[in-house]
């Protein structure tokens, strides 16, 4: 794989983009029965994932680079990524508790919101120590959490989006290593705790 379809991947698929695509295709792409909630409702969920998963987590990164605390936006230091963790897992608490407090919002949204969030604090913890993968971690609790749902949901509505997945995994993994961001072992654990995570939504909701 070269390298610049490897970054186009590794931005496309990034860590921080993954709720917003997943509650995209949850509201968007499943049949209305699932989740009933008019279209300004639906925007509504999409908007407010988007800001505190992805806006707000970059601002603060961005403005943690122009202050120097980081080296570069892009995270290639372990030290450098202690902080941007850090806000990330503060902005993905803040909505999970939204998702559990407002009754506008269907209970399963703060449960995959809770998985989620509980795979920042697990990158952050280990991050210390380790330069585990973020982007293996966030594409194999992403697929988790759909090959769960799909087991759940009566009809197949699921399958080509778990087809899809698995392939836009194993291109992301592929991306890191070509980018030699990670080696085997980071990509590879990353995305077997991810899965993990993803499918203990299982143990959350029985």
């Amino acid at each position: 794989m070269n390298s610049r379809f490897a970054t186009v991947l590794s931005v496309l698929f990034h860590p921080l983009l993954l709720p917003t695509y997943l509650f995209s295709l949850l509201l968007y792409y499943l049949p209305p029965e699932v989740f009933s909630y008019p279209p300004e409702g639906r925007r509504l969920i999409v908007l407010l994932v988007f800001i505190l998963t992805f806006l707000l987590p970059v601002f603060g990164t961005l403005l943690m680079q122009q202050a120097g605390l980081i080296s570069s936006i892009t995270l290639d230091d372990r030290t450098d990524r202690r902080w941007p963790l850090l806000i990330a897992a503060t902005c993905y608490t803040v909505l999970t508790v939204v998702f559990y407090q407002i009754s506008f919002f269907d209970n399963l949204f703060f449960l995959i919101m809770a998985v989620i969030t509980a795979s920042v604090y697990a990158t952050l913890v280990i991050n210390q120590f380790w330069k585990i993968s973020a982007h293996s971690i966030g594409v194999g609790g992403t697929l988790g959490i759909l090959v769960l749902l799909h087991g759940w949901l009566p009809e197949g509505y699921l399958l080509y989006p778990v087809t899809v997945g698995c392939v836009i995994c194993g291109a992301v993994i592929a991306a890191r290593l070509a980018l030699g961001a990670h080696n085997s072992k980071q990509v590879y654990t990353g995305f077997s705790l991810g899965f993990l995570l993803g499918i203990c939504l299982w143990g959350a909701t029985f």
